[in-house]
């Protein structure tokens, strides 16, 4: 089982519980199929209602994230679990995905470009979705849709990137060039 940290032990502004946020994510580490030695640090601001979130480093795996991006938002300042896992879960597979080699040429998360971003987390969310996680599929549909463009190209790349239980740079890559072209040809 991963060892898993989250900073602060305790929380002042929110509801959150250290000890819950780490075995949910001990929990997303066994599932998505982490080394038992992983090592996940979790740092959570927790003054913040935004959502950003980042990973700071996959070796130690470190993520950063503001307290809104796991709050609920129909009761302020607690813990929502769904969100979290959906948040988390992204994050492991990412730094996961980076692990493997398949990762290599990528840039830094805060590189990728909205379409780049937005592939790799709708790759994310299908296989966390079939790990049992309720990832909200329509929803993230819509976020691809607005960042790949509403058409049929855009569609089945994102039903490709959904289904496959594995993807790698080169991937991500080819799914943004294929509906950036899609809409450049539509436009001309």
């Amino acid at each position: 089982m991963s060892r898993v940290s989250v900073t602060p032990q305790e929380f002042h502004f929110v509801k959150f519980d250290a000890a819950e946020v780490a075995e949910l994510t001990s929990k997303l580490a066994d599932a998505i199929g982490l080394p038992a030695d992983a090592v996940i640090e979790i740092d959570i601001d927790e003054s913040t209602p935004t959502t950003r979130v980042r990973t700071d480093s996959v070796d130690p795996i470190k993520l950063h994230l503001e307290g809104g991006a796991i709050e609920d938002p129909t009761v302020p300042r607690t813990l929502s679990d769904r969100l979290a896992a959906d948040v988390i879960g992204r994050l492991l597979l990412r730094a996961n995905d980076r692990r493997s080699g398949g990762f290599a040429d990528a840039p830094a998360d805060g590189e990728l470009d909205l379409m780049q971003q937005t592939a790799w987390d709708t790759a994310c969310m299908g296989r966390l979705e079939r790990l049992g996680y309720d990832v909200r599929k329509p929803r993230r549909q819509y976020h691809f849709r607005n960042r790949h463009g509403f058409s049929d190209v855009a569609d089945t790349v994102f039903e490709r990137l959904w289904a496959a239980d594995s993807v790698t740079w080169a991937d991500i890559e080819a799914a943004c060039a294929e509906t950036a072209s899609s809409r450049g040809a539509a436009t001309v």
